[in-house]
Parts: C-alpha cells; structure tokens; sequence
C-alpha cells in the first residue's frame, strides 16, 4: 500500500477546482445520490459513474497516485480540468462513509490508465535515447537574443524620455491625459518586446484618479520604472544576481538552472490571477529538511486553469531546480519521486517584527518585489478600526492585512479558526500589509486554506 491511501481532506480536495463555479457545482456532487458503480484502489485511483442529464452516466476516473500530479478523465463535456465531476468523486472519495470502496477498476478506467502509463513510458525512454532532439544552433540563438536585447534598450530609452515628459509636465497631466497614453506606451513597450515593462506601464495608468494620494502613488511607481530602466541599461555594470533580476523583471525568459534540490515538499498554497489573456496559478512550497521556500508558476489560456494541481497541506518528495535571479524564489519542479500524501509538516514561523525585517532584506535584492513569503507563528487575528491585522500572541507588534485579504470572505474563516487562540499563518509580506493563504491551528491540526 503506497501512502496515497491515506484520504484527502474537502479542503484539500476543493482546491483542485479551477474557480468558484466549478468549487461550487463539486460540492454538490459529493454526495452519494447521483453516483454509482464508485471504487478505488489503494495505489490512488478512484472511479464512479455519475447521472446526468443524459440516458447515459458519465464516466469519471481519478489517477492520483501519479507522480507527476493528478489527472483526471471524464466523459463529460466539459473543458475544465477537473471537470465537476472529478471533483464531486474526490469529495466522496474523501468522505469516511465507505461510499468509494476498494475494488478493481473497470475495464473503461482500467485502459484509460494503461494507456496513461504507456505513454509515459514513451516519453521517458525518447528523453533518455540516443534519437532526442539536437539543440538548436547556438550562434543562431545568440543573434536573436542579441537582436532583442537591442529592441529592449530602444524602449527603455524611449519609456526613459516618456517619464521625463511626465515629469516636467507634472504629475497633474497624467490625470487629464488618461489611461489611453498609458496603453499607448504599453504598445510600444511590447514592441520592443519587454512585457515586463509593458505590465508596470499599464499599472501606472490606473494609479491616477485612483482615490487619495495618488499623486504619492504615481511618483514612488515611477521611481521604480525608472530604476528598472536605468539597471537595463546600465545592466554590464551590475553584479551577476541583480543583473539576472533585472532580464526577469524586464520580461526576458530564463532557465532554471540551479542544482536541484531534492526533498520533501509541502504544499503551502495554491492561487489563480486572470486577466484576458492569461490565467496564472502560483504555487508555494516549503522543504522539510532545506527549510526553502519556493514558488511553482504554471500557465493557461484565458478562461482555462493551469494543468498542474496540488492540494494544499500534501506533501511529495520531488527536485526542484531554481531560477537565476537575487532573492527570486521561483523554482522548476523536476523529477517526482512519490505522489502527494497528507503530512504532518508545518513551516518554520517568524513574528511580525522579524517577517518586515525579511521583506526589508528581500527588497535589497530585488527592488520590484511587491512582497515575499512568510509564516507568521502565535499571531492572533484582531480588529483595527474598520480594518483587521495579525498581532502577535507573546509580543506588541502587528501586521495590517492587505485590503484585498480584508475583503476575501476567507478572512471569517481565519478569524473563526483562531477563535482569539493563537493560530499560524502562511502568506505574503509587503508595503500593502500581510495577505493570509493558509492557516494551522494551534497544536495539532490540517491546514485550512485561505484563498
């Protein structure tokens, strides 16, 4: 029996769900009522035939026990991975009711999963081979970098003479010219193909009219612009790490070739952001023996989730390998060596005072960074006015929560876990406040997601 027998929580289960809607209509089919013919086996995979509004029942089959996360297969019409119905199964899976008990799987779950490993099998042995893709031609690659790289100096230089226009004109201007020269730069910016700064041009162009102190907003933001084009341009002169920093945040793509790290990753968080073209999923890692911190990022279209899935509170033995860069957590998950399963593992926790002091010795690496991560221990969640911060339980010092955290309904699930006992707290820490991802309660207890 591999530890993947060993249930999934809801929570853990839910967070799977690529948004609300999709949270929503799980939870509804969690029950046993429209499932049928539902097994498992111990090695991790589940299978149910659930009713719909067809003469036929979907077939639904979870392989969970795969290294390289859960997948998912269903009949279903849906393009959301997972789709409801792989998400009502896990649910009633994870009930202790014995509505999903052991078996062997039917024949249509069986061959889908052999055809899974099959292929897998392939993959593997054409990485392996002597008939793998040659690499493309280096002095070709190193033309095309060199051609972008001057395409990003020529907008850096072209963004340098916008913000001196912008300055000698006064901030006032910006409000009376609108978003619509913002957008504008923002074109040019990708163009000369530097999306990173094309991103904070068009953040600055919702700061004006923005409410009170906007003028403050709009000056400390185009310092910051201003500060990541002159380390462009003045990017030979810079030390290895920062000058590394400076191409990421510029929007030049890196490799992560760190050593890799090999340990016992917990799942600390997992959140979506969307915009129109892109859906982003960010995923935190803590390492039980290297004490790390990382960050997975994955990638969909606009509307879709990311592939990879990972349920907050498991944990797996896997590399990691990072990203080049000063103070950048970002890793590259390599090589899996077990699936996820339920740990006991909590990060190592810091007050408030010593998690501000972290963002100040983060930021000297990494001026642009809008906060990193922390695990704040023994702090208490209490009101403050209108707003809520963290205050710690054996001290006097206090952490604000954002006012994005402020107006999340998981706020009240913090707030009644702590129950005014100490609790800790996973998140980020920045110039906005502490944004609350996950939470444990004091002394033993699962981790309870918070976004």
């Amino acid at each position: 029996m591999t530890q993947q027998a060993v249930r999934w929580t809801a929570d853990q289960v839910l967070a799977l769900a690529p948004d609300a809607a999709s949270r929503k209509a799980g939870s509804k089919l969690g029950a046993a009522g429209p499932w049928s013919e539902a097994g498992s086996t111990e090695e991790g995979t589940v299978w149910g035939l659930c009713r719909g509004s067809g003469s036929k029942p979907y077939q639904t089959v979870v392989d969970i026990a795969d290294s390289a996360g859960p997948a998912y297969k269903c009949s279903c019409p849906s393009r959301k991975f997972p789709c409801k119905h792989a998400l009502g199964l896990l649910l009633l899976w994870a009930g202790t009711d014995g509505a999903v008990p052991s078996g062997q799987a039917p024949d249509w779950a069986a061959q889908w999963l052999e055809a899974r490993r099959r292929r897998a099998e392939g993959r593997s042995a054409a990485g392996g081979g002597s008939g793998a893709a040659s690499p493309g031609d280096p002095e070709a690659a190193r033309r095309r970098a060199e051609r972008r790289a001057e395409r990003i100096t020529a907008g850096a230089a072209e963004l340098e003479q916008r913000l001196t226009d912008l300055l000698r004109g006064g901030l006032a201007s910006a409000e009376r010219a609108g978003y619509g020269l913002w957008e504008e730069t923002a074109a040019r910016m990708v163009d000369a193909q530097a999306p990173g700064l094309a991103a904070r041009v068009r953040e600055l162009g919702a700061i004006p009219s923005s409410g009170p102190g906007w003028p403050v907003r709009l000056l400390e933001e185009c310092a910051l612009l201003h500060l990541l084009d002159q380390g462009w341009l003045r990017r030979e002169r810079l030390p290895d790490d920062l000058a590394a920093t400076v191409r990421s945040r510029v929007g030049l793509p890196g490799s992560a070739d760190g050593p890799p790290v090999r340990d016992h990753w917990l799942v600390l968080a997992q959140y979506d952001t969307a915009d129109a073209r892109l859906t982003t999923r960010r995923i935190w890692l803590y390492g039980a023996e290297s004490g790390r911190t990382a960050l997975l990022l994955s990638y969909g279209a606009a509307g879709r989730a990311p592939e990879l899935a990972l349920p907050v509170g498991l944990a797996f033995e896997a590399e990691l390998s990072a990203y080049p860069g000063a103070g950048q957590p970002r890793a590259a998950l390599g090589e899996r060596f077990t699936p996820a399963a339920p740990a006991a593992i909590r990060p190592k926790g810091l007050t408030t005072h010593q998690a501000t002091a972290r963002y100040g010795e983060a930021l000297l690496a990494d001026p642009w960074l809008d906060s990193c991560p922390v695990t704040l221990e023994r702090v208490v969640p209490t009101p403050d006015g209108d707003s809520w911060q963290l205050a710690d339980a054996d001290g006097e010092s206090a952490l604000p929560l954002t006012p994005s955290a402020r107006s999340r309904p998981e706020l009240w699930r913090l707030i009644a876990l702590s129950g005014g006992a100490p609790v800790t707290v996973f998140g980020e820490c920045g110039h906005r406040g502490f944004t609350p991802l996950t939470a444990w309660p004091q002394g033993e207890g699962e981790a309870v997601p918070l976004c």
